[in-house]
Formats: C-alpha cells, sequence, structure tokens
C-alpha cells in the first residue's frame, strides 16, 4: 500500500469535484445493487444475491436525465467479474458525467479541460512523465476514426467489414501499441455493433458516435452521444442478450424502468465513463492499479 499515492489520489478526488461543482453540474448517487445491469456482451456484473453490482451507474443516471435533469455527475464503485490485473480491479472508481443537449464532441472537450484541471491542481503543471514517456495535455489532442486507425496498423476496414473477434484481438495486438504516447490519443467513430449504446450517424448508420482515448497507453475513457430512441435500444438489448446466451453467459432481465424513461423521453445528450484509479495512475506515474488504491484482489490473496 503506497501511502503517498494515496494522498494524491485524495487531491485528484477533490479536482474532479471542484472541477463539476465550477460549472454547476449536480453530483449524484444511484444504487450500487441493482437487479437488471445494461445487457452489453462482453461486460459481467458480479451477481449478489437475486440483484447484481453495478459495472456502471449509466442506466440510473440516464433516468434523471429523462426526470428533468441536465447537468449530472457521479464518483463510486463499480464492479466487473474477471477483471484482475495490473490495470484492472474486481471493484474500481468510476467517474460518469452527462450534459443534455451536448454530443460527444461537446463531451471530448469537457475531458480536456478536466484532465488539464486535475493535473495542474495536484502537480502544478499540465505536463508529465507516464513510463518514461513525455506528455503534454495542453497539445491538441489527436484523434483518428476506427476506420482510420484499424486500415494504417491492422490492415482492414471494421465498418465495412465487421468482425467482433478479429476486431478486439487487432485492437489489443496491433492498434493499442501503435497509438501516439507523447499526448492523448482519441479514437472516435466506432462501427455500430461496438457501440450498444450510443447514437449512429445519421449520414452512415453503421458508425456509432462513440470515442475512446488512451493517454500514455492507458485505455482512460469511453464517451457517447447517447441512444434516446426506446424501440432502438430494446432491439439492441435484446440483440446482445441473444448473443450472451449464445456464448454461454450470464443474460440479465431488461431494465425495464430504463426503457420506460426513454420511452418518456430522454433529451439529446451526452455521456461519458472515466476510470479514476488510471487516472490517478497517470498522476502518479504508477504501472500497477494496486499502487493507487488500497486492498486491490489477487489471485489467491485476502483483502
Amino acid at each position: 500500500m503506497n501511502l503517498p499515492n494515496l494522498e494524491t489520489r485524495s487531491r485528484v478526488l477533490r479536482a474532479v469535484r471542484e472541477f463539476f461543482y465550477a460549472r454547476g453540474f449536480t453530483e449524484v448517487e444511484t444504487p450500487v445493487r441493482i437487479p437488471a445491469p445494461a445487457l452489453e456482451t462482453f461486460i459481467d456484473a458480479p451477481p449478489s444475491g437475486r440483484a447484481w453490482l453495478r459495472a456502471s451507474p449509466e442506466l440510473h443516471m440516464k433516468r434523471l436525465l429523462a426526470s428533468g435533469s441536465t447537468r449530472i455527475f457521479q464518483l463510486g464503485p463499480c464492479f466487473r467479474s474477471g477483471e484482475c490485473g495490473s490495470r484492472h480491479n474486481p471493484e474500481f472508481t468510476l467517474l460518469e458525467w452527462y450534459r443534455t443537449e451536448a454530443d460527444y464532441t461537446e463531451i471530448l472537450r469537457d475531458t480536456e479541460a478536466l484532465c488539464a484541471h486535475v493535473f495542474q491542481s495536484v502537480t502544478g503543471r499540465t505536463t508529465f512523465t507516464y513510463r518514461g514517456a513525455a506528455i503534454d495535455l495542453a497539445r491538441p489532442w489527436h484523434c483518428l476514426t476506427v476506420r482510420q486507425a484499424f486500415l494504417k496498423w491492422a490492415g482492414w476496414d471494421p465498418v465495412a467489414d465487421w468482425d467482433a473477434d478479429r476486431f478486439d484481438l487487432d485492437m489489443l495486438a496491433k492498434v493499442e501499441p501503435a497509438l501516439p504516447q507523447d499526448r492523448p490519443c482519441v479514437l472516435t467513430d466506432y462501427p455500430a455493433p461496438a457501440a450498444s449504446l450510443a447514437r449512429l450517424k445519421p449520414h452512415d448508420p453503421r458508425v456509432a458516435e462513440r470515442w475512446e482515448v488512451y493517454v500514455g497507453g492507458l485505455e482512460l475513457a469511453n464517451a457517447y452521444s447517447e441512444l434516446c430512441d426506446p424501440t432502438a435500444q430494446r432491439a439492441r438489448f435484446l440483440e446482445a442478450a441473444e448473443e450472451r446466451r449464445r456464448l454461454g453467459k450470464e443474460v440479465y432481465p431488461l431494465d425495464e424502468p430504463f426503457l420506460a424513461a426513454l420511452e418518456k423521453g430522454m433529451p439529446p445528450c451526452g455521456g461519458i465513463a472515466l476510470g479514476i484509479d488510471r487516472l490517478v495512475m497517470l498522476v502518479c506515474d504508477a504501472t500497477d492499479i494496486a499502487e493507487v488504491r488500497p486492498f486491490c484482489q489477487r489471485p489467491g490473496a485476502l483483502l
């Protein structure tokens, strides 16, 4: 357990809250134990009796948007089964925020400003070194589409020729290792099948308005222009349920209160999930999540 890093973590959390309070956001808390996790093919929520521990607060936060909230954020614990390693822990801390009348481009501007604010508040500068690489947050963040990245480094187009298994393998083995290391790199405009909760681009329904940002080789955040169509969202959930069934995974019930909120009407909005543990890893130049949060789970270890 690294006590200086825990002190830095506290300063990061304070800086995050200061950023959102200064911009008129409301901090919210939503249930951690939930009756229906979001149906996504490869995200598994740990069971908790007849319910599950949340992998994300997303669906409950969107219900708040449908009820009239306009700018909300949440910091809190989330859980995923089978995720344990130097960058993963079954329990982790997630930051999510949502804005109505915004899309994924506005959320990217938020993210750029938030990261600069955190580093300036905690370290006094927006340049830092992570794993030997000098990184400048103030430089324009490098953006390229998923299609561009795969054509350049993997040699195929996942938008025109979707292959889920090949996509995941090449993302890990070919695309992510090739991304620039001297500044944040944003992969944007994902193939539609890889973004079950995102709005599709109006001029090309094969592409979803989703981006992910990598900093120093760490996948830090995942953002969408949120899907507000209840019919399309139900169809995507059912498709994911069928795929989970085919793979022998647990199939969660549909979150009917969330779908009812979409039926009621959720305004156009953008949202994001950002890994706080990984943000603190960047600030502390840490290579293992256990360096920045106490009591990390390791195989065979007792908490």
